[in-house]
């Protein structure tokens, strides 16, 4: 029988539709993978074809815009929002608007066209990490901004327009409401029972697993996987820090190559269980300037893009999820796909 779950951080309803229960194999997608050798306008040698570099980690001796990098951040070329000018916040009745402020930038994640996240090694992911974490720390100065998005989309399915690795970020001078949901629905737990309710799923998780049942993906290096209890996608998995931290702004060298070994390693058995598939991540992470928040908890979302939006869905913001966390993260775990 179905069952309609309830989000326990921002209280949305989702539906697990057991009638309709799919296993890994019964996802048939196209594969992820560049379908191109390139060179295109993020490949090493082609500098000048971006704008020029904000961030960029180098071999000793390379110079600004020019081959010898690992990873670059440049703005993006054709931006959602400007950085020049001022906000000019005006209204009209009920309508509010403001001049189309912010930051937009393109985190090149390798020179190698063929990359992707599973195959960098550990501690060049972690320099990917590593460039999230500086250019969030460095837009924080702006005072029109109150945060930074960082996402990824992998593959054509999941709205990237280019093959080369990269990731994202937009900053902006709101808090997004997805996050504005997810702080508000934390500080109600909070009130209650002054607790984290990250932290809280954390230890209910890690509990379980003793038993040898729940939703824990994998734990290792102060980071655990899991895939929460109402997903609204079919092997949605959320990767958090283990003790409470609200900034990802606040990450030392050490825990970037502890997040980089786990965040591989669900990505590398999410290609392996479903055979590449294209996917979204995004960062959750506590607003710019806001001090050390007691009831938030930063993480990392990644939804496969198995299933699609319809009616159902845009209409009343329910999500049916064909695959149950439980099995989902079963799956995950094992690391092989299991046939009919």
């Amino acid at each position: 029988m179905a069952e309609l779950r309830r989000d326990p951080i921002v209280g949305r309803w989702v539906i697990i539709s057991t009638e309709r229960s799919r296993r890994p194999s019964d996802f048939l997608s196209m594969p992820a993978h560049p379908v191109s050798a390139g060179p295109c306008a993020f490949c090493a040698g082609q500098e000048t074809r971006t704008p020029d570099e904000v961030l960029a980690v180098r071999g000793p001796g390379s110079a600004p815009n020019a081959p010898g990098w690992s990873v670059r951040v440049v703005p993006n070329k054709f931006p959602a929002l400007r950085i020049e000018g001022e906000l000019e916040p005006t209204g009209e009745g009920l309508y509010d608007r403001m001049s189309g402020i912010g930051a937009h930038e393109v985190i090149v994640e390798s020179p190698d066209h063929t990359a992707s996240l599973a195959t960098l090694p550990d501690t060049h992911l972690a320099a990917v990490l590593g460039a999230w974490r500086d250019r969030m720390i460095d837009l924080q100065k702006d005072k029109r901004f109150e945060y930074v998005s960082v996402f990824k989309n992998h593959g054509e399915a999941a709205g990237a327009s280019l093959e080369h690795p990269h990731s994202q970020l937009i900053a902006t001078p709101m808090v997004p409401l997805a996050v504005e949901g997810e702080l508000e629905g934390a500080l109600r737990h909070f009130r209650i029972k002054k607790r984290c309710i990250w932290c809280d799923i954390i230890r209910q998780e890690m509990h379980a697993k003793v038993r040898g049942l729940g939703r824990l993906i994998l734990g290792e290096g102060g980071f655990v996987a899991l895939s929460p209890y109402a997903p609204r996608f079919p092997f949605e998995t959320w990767v958090l820090p283990e003790s409470h931290r609200s900034s990802y702004e606040e990450m030392g060298g050490g825990e970037l190559l502890a997040l980089a070994r786990v965040l591989g390693d669900v990505i590398r058995r999410m290609d392996r269980v479903l055979s590449d598939p294209a996917w979204n991540l995004t960062l959750h992470s506590a607003p710019l300037k806001t001090p050390a928040l007691d009831h938030f908890h930063w993480h990392v979302e990644i939804a496969p893009k198995l299933t699609r939006m319809a009616g159902f869905e845009w209409g009343t913001g329910f999500f049916i999820n064909p695959t149950p966390p439980e099995e989902a993260a079963r799956y995950l775990r094992e690391g092989v796909p299991k046939g009919p």
